[in-house]
């Protein structure tokens, strides 16, 4: 395990491997670094692989209540640690709103950018408010069901073996960092700052996504300047778990695109 304690005193968990053009992951709203590994073993060599636990989430320190931007300020406190600049930045949901705060505050450290069931903006404060206060009420197993309906197709639910485990590390995620970063979502809003996103950007959606639906994504990607739009089929909320080598076919062969440097 690697730890950067940040400025904050705040320690952060991360994981840094591999050779090559750099990868960075943001994870998303009850999920760790984690979520990432079914694309690891299916990514082809050349790449140095950069994922960490957000704040409050995995075994990250919890910070308490702070904006996206705090959130990619971690980011870019870790990306100048380890020397990366010029980075293929992969965000899924609540990632993709800190990979948009990272590049307003730092687009040196952003080659190009993925984004993964994201928009510019997520959600309502109604909504949000409405869903953290059940939350807050009666704990993560109060909107378990709804959320992991969003996240995943009824298929994977009802008969892929790893489902449990997904749903554990939804259910173990605290109360207080859960509901700390859905009101930092709640409250991000990146609409007139997507016409300033100038690198390549890649908009991945899972065609059944119940959080940010395929409509919200299309949007959101017509709205950055170099944005194109993918979507996967029987796919929800988190491609990276559902449909990894979908997603992986995806991201490698824009990267080759993007740089000319990599091939499946």
């Amino acid at each position: 395990m690697k730890t950067l304690t940040l400025p904050s005193g705040l320690a952060l968990h991360f994981a840094d491997e591999g050779e090559g053009i750099p990868l960075v992951f943001s994870n998303s709203l009850g999920t760790d670094m984690r979520v990432w590994a079914p694309l690891l073993a299916r990514l082809p060599a050349g790449f140095r692989i950069i994922r960490y636990d957000t704040a409050g989430h995995g075994l990250s320190d919890f910070a308490g209540e702070r904006p996206i931007s705090a959130h990619a300020e971690d980011l870019a406190t870790l990306l100048d640690h380890l020397g990366v600049r010029e980075a293929v930045f992969i965000g899924l949901s609540v990632g993709g709103l800190i990979g948009q705060a990272l590049y307003q505050a730092r687009p040196d450290l952003i080659r190009a950018m993925i984004f993964c069931d994201t928009a510019h903006k997520i959600g309502t404060a109604d909504v949000w408010n409405e869903r953290l206060a059940l939350i807050e009420k009666g704990g993560i197993e109060a909107q378990e069901k709804a959320i992991l309906e969003r996240w995943f197709t009824s298929a994977f639910r009802e008969a892929n073996p790893a489902f449990p485990l997904w749903r554990n590390m939804l259910t173990r995620t605290t109360v207080q960092a859960y509901c700390s970063l859905g009101r930092a979502i709640r409250d991000a809003d990146f609409t007139a700052e997507a016409a300033s996103v100038t690198v390549p950007a890649l908009c991945i959606c899972g065609a059944d996504d119940g959080s940010t639906p395929p409509a919200l994504m299309q949007a959101f990607s017509a709205m950055l300047p170099l944005g194109q739009y993918v979507e996967i089929a029987e796919c929800g909320h988190l491609p990276c778990v559902e449909q990894p080598e979908v997603m992986v076919g995806n991201i490698v062969a824009y990267i080759e695109e993007i740089f000319q440097a990599v091939t499946i």
